[in-house]
């Protein structure tokens, strides 16, 4: 499509008041942007349309202000898909309210490819960053394309884990204007996605994160994807609305199972008991798909968790093997209690966790815990 050909459909997006819901009505009414900006008054009405709106459209004036935006859109380097367009992601033109117009940085063929979404708390335990770290590797290395917030928290992990495996792909949906990086400690991750995922929105260049918004992107999150596994999330987290919105369009719905004394174990808990499929590795994600789909994906030799911790277990110095074997990978321990029931010295340890480290099997928190990574 031309630069041109999105001024209309910039134009909708760009109405006052108009809204995704009431935008898709109107094109499937009347057939397209131009049709919609070139009719009466009296038919736009007949829309049910708030006055306001209607005189808005009826006025050409949004047109001045899709111009400014195409050029803004053009200068960020992010391009437009419409979902009249093949590259718009087939599966989100089912939800009930499927967005008209997306903005899109990075490689907009992964929109349309298999896809999980993993979401969950913005404040996860340790527990939590590994096992969406883990399950969004394993998936993205079967081929499979991992959707979630870019959020911090799960959110982050999840893409991480994604990008971390040499075959997979990653699609972060924004709660805000394509140009503005939230929260800003992500932005490495804005960064790597945009070069080996894609980073999407409905929302103008330079929209403020505002709360409201976040419900409204969970709804393209949840309906660009064939299921959503929620990791971590507590009674009223917006991942159980993500859940809910995945539910309502006929998507799988899957729960890791958390320990019941955390509160963000609440929400995939409730989960499960309300039917959800429960999740301890990327098996329990994948024989849910479709036969054709998985058919499709990439099989990956692997071994199981445990064969996977023996293997490293084998190169460990004994001092390293002592400490491994003394760490969870759910729960963090300090330094000093290594120190008084390892029998070494303070310096034996911190070398010995150095290495361990270094071999990717202990990580640091902050205040010199440290756990054991979940291989």
């Amino acid at each position: 499509m031309e630069p041109n050909q999105y001024l209309g459909w910039l134009a909708l997006a760009l109405t006052p008041g108009l809204g995704a819901r009431m935008a898709g009505k109107l094109l499937r009414t009347f057939g397209s942007p131009g049709a919609i900006f070139s009719a009466s008054l009296t038919s736009l009405e007949a829309q049910q349309l708030p006055a306001a709106v209607a005189q808005a459209i009826h006025s050409r004036q949004p047109m001045s202000a899709a111009s400014k935006e195409l050029a803004q859109a053009e200068a960020a380097k992010c391009h437009l898909v419409t979902w009249d367009e093949p590259c718009y992601p087939q599966l989100l033109k089912e939800i009930y309210d499927p967005p008209p117009l997306l903005y899109v940085k990075g490689n907009a063929e992964l929109l349309n490819r298999h896809t999980i979404a993993m979401v969950g708390t913005r404040r996860p335990t340790p527990y939590g960053n590994q096992m969406a770290e883990r399950l969004a590797r394993d998936l993205a290395a079967r081929g499979l394309v991992i959707v979630s917030g870019l959020a911090r928290g799960i959110d982050a992990c999840a893409h991480k884990g994604a990008i971390s495996s040499a075959t997979g792909g990653t699609v972060g949906v924004l709660g805000c204007g394509i140009d503005v990086i939230y929260p800003k400690e992500n932005r490495k991750i804005f960064a790597e996605i945009e070069e080996r995922g894609a980073i999407i929105t409905e929302f103008p260049l330079g929209t403020f994160p505002a709360p409201q918004n976040f419900p409204i992107r969970n709804r393209i999150i949840a309906g660009m994807a064939r299921g959503v596994v929620v990791v971590e999330g507590a009674q009223y987290s917006g991942s159980l609305i993500t859940a809910r919105l995945a539910m309502e369009s006929g998507r799988e719905v899957f729960a890791v199972p958390g320990n019941v004394t955390q509160p963000v174990s609440f929400g995939p808990n409730q989960l499960i008991k309300q039917g959800a499929k429960l999740v301890t590795g990327w098996e329990d994600v994948i024989e849910e798909l479709p036969t054709p789909i998985r058919a499709q994906l990439v099989p990956v030799e692997t071994t199981d968790s445990a064969q996977r911790a023996s293997l490293a277990e084998q190169n460990l110095e004994p001092a390293e093997k002592a400490l491994y074997a003394m760490l969870e990978v759910d729960s963090a321990r300090h330094v000093d209690d290594l120190v008084e029931h390892s029998g070494m010295s303070s310096s034996e340890v911190l070398s010995a966790l150095f290495e361990l480290e270094m071999k990717g099997l202990v990580q640091q928190l902050p205040g010199k815990q440290f756990l054991k990574v979940m291989l």
